[in-house]
């Protein structure tokens, strides 16, 4: 459901009724009846069928969210102004009209006589672009009334099908929307002021009391308030009061005039489409709406469950649209934002609870080993002066295997001291080289190789020399050895 928000004069009632009487008079809910403050209207609903009621100006149109009700049924905020003589669906009240105005319309658009010479051609050139445009007067006969071109005819190009969500909003839930013309800051603030205000119009009576079921921003500064008011009863039970009720309250007159003076440009119910109007309203295209597109945007539905064809018509309705989209693109933004804000706190607190538990199970491990010592001594004070009982040398018995085995070479203890020490070494290896860092200049390099080579030189100059001495001695002992053996034979 949805209404113009363009302006003072903007239309709105999509597929809602004002609840008008057989003789005309608004349908009011008068207070203090013994069924209850407000009564049921006679014409509650979508009035589908013979129409909306003759001469009812209605506006279908779409909005971006299924939680706004003045952008529609909660599609991509479009809105098309629909104006028929006997309804939107209905069927025709005055056929002879519409067909005198079918062929006034195609006179204008193919053979115009207005002038009666080769100017009567332009002119329907004229008409014909007036029509494709939605705007203006198609002159066609001097004694007849010009055709009026508005953005329904069905030549008008500036026009599509598009898709809204069916709304889901049950009569007794008794939601009614308000459009204000202001910020969603200042109805905020006003919240109260407000409230109180709507009680006062609605009678200021004890039984009732007026609720917010919600408030959110609308484009050009508008904003809209859904409320539903709850009835109490002498009893003691309470009920709320259903929204088609409502709505046709708020539609008296008085009660109009003093929700203008407040700022509320429209009101709307939030109730939802029964099967038969969902049939009736997809078996009857739109006025201005070419049948073979109605068809074919059925056809192209990607969920008939969930939605439904709306028309779009000009490019005001395609600038709505593109408003509805930007402040519900914003709204998601701020959901995001929000929703990550959340998370990163989630997980602040979940590293901070993590450490947390690390610590208590340290400290729980460490009261462990103080109860448990706690115990040790207790149990031996109470076994002082007794002898070791059975159970108690088999406990020792098993706690001594145990220890053995811990301490055996090839067993858990001998492999942690091994791991340990190769640890260790590592350890020291790694410090070791990490230090051996050095770095020689060149020429200092070269000067070191120059001095080992004159010490090598050296060295072999000294072994040579030595030995040359050494076949000298060589040489003498051989001599010595050779004088001995003469003086031998001569004394002997």
């Amino acid at each position: 459901m949805a209404f113009s928000l363009g302006g003072a004069g903007a239309g709105f009632g999509a597929f809602g009724t004002t609840a008008a009487t057989a003789s005309g008079q608004t349908t009011g809910f008068p207070f203090g009846a013994t069924t209850g403050l407000f009564q049921s209207a006679q014409n509650k609903g979508f009035g589908f069928g013979g129409g909306f009621g003759a001469n009812a100006a209605t506006a279908l149109g779409t909005g971006l969210g299924t939680s706004s009700t003045f952008g529609g049924f909660g599609g991509f905020g479009t809105q098309q102004q629909q104006q028929q003589t006997a309804g939107l669906f209905g069927q025709v009240a005055q056929p002879q009209t519409q067909s005198n105005q079918l062929i006034n319309t195609a006179s204008a658009l193919s053979a115009p006589t207005l002038l009666g010479d080769e100017r009567d051609a332009i002119l329907a050139k004229w008409n014909q672009l007036q029509a494709f445009w939605g705007t203006g007067k198609g002159y066609f006969h001097n004694n007849l009334a010009p055709v009026e071109f508005t953005q329904e005819n069905p030549f008008c190009r500036f026009k599509t099908v598009g898709f809204s969500c069916i709304p889901s909003n049950k009569d007794e839930d008794g939601l009614v929307a308000l459009a204000f013309a202001k910020k969603e800051t200042d109805i905020r603030n006003q919240q109260q002021q407000l409230v109180e205000s709507l009680h006062k119009i609605l009678g200021g009576l004890q039984q009732i009391m007026v609720n917010v079921e919600g408030v959110r921003a609308l484009p050009d500064d508008q904003t809209e308030m859904v409320i539903y008011i709850i009835e109490r009863f002498p009893n003691g039970n309470s009920r709320r009061v259903p929204a088609t009720n409502l709505y046709s309250l708020l539609e008296q007159a008085n009660v109009k005039n003093q929700l203008m003076q407040l700022g509320v440009l429209v009101t709307l119910p939030r109730t939802e489409l029964s099967p038969a109007q969902i049939k009736q309203l997809l078996q009857n295209p739109p006025a201005g709406v070419d049948p073979i597109i109605w068809e074919q945007a059925k056809v192209d539905n990607p969920d008939p469950e969930k939605l439904i064809p709306v028309p779009m018509v000009g490019f005001k309705e395609l600038l709505r649209r593109l408003k509805f989209q930007e402040q519900m693109t914003k709204q998601h933004q701020s959901r995001l934002d929000i929703i990550s804000e959340d998370v990163n706190e989630l997980q602040k607190n979940q590293a901070t609870t993590v450490a947390k538990i690390a610590q208590y199970k340290r400290k729980l491990m460490d009261l462990s080993h103080r109860v448990l010592q706690v115990l040790i001594k207790q149990e031996i004070q109470r076994k002082a002066g007794y002898a070791i009982q059975a159970d108690e040398e088999q406990l020792r018995v098993q706690l001594d295997t145990i220890q053995c085995e811990l301490n055996a070479p090839t067993q858990f203890k001998g492999r942690l001291n091994e791991l340990m020490s190769q640890i260790r070494m590592q350890n020291h290896v790694g410090g070791v080289k990490s230090e051996e860092r050095y770095s020689v200049d060149g020429d200092l390099l070269g000067e070191i190789k120059q001095h080992l080579k004159l010490q090598q030189e050296g060295l072999s100059h000294l072994i040579s020399v030595l030995k040359e001495d050494l076949e000298d001695v060589k040489l003498i002992e051989h001599g010595l050895s050779e004088s001995v053996h003469i003086r031998r034979d001569l004394f002997s």
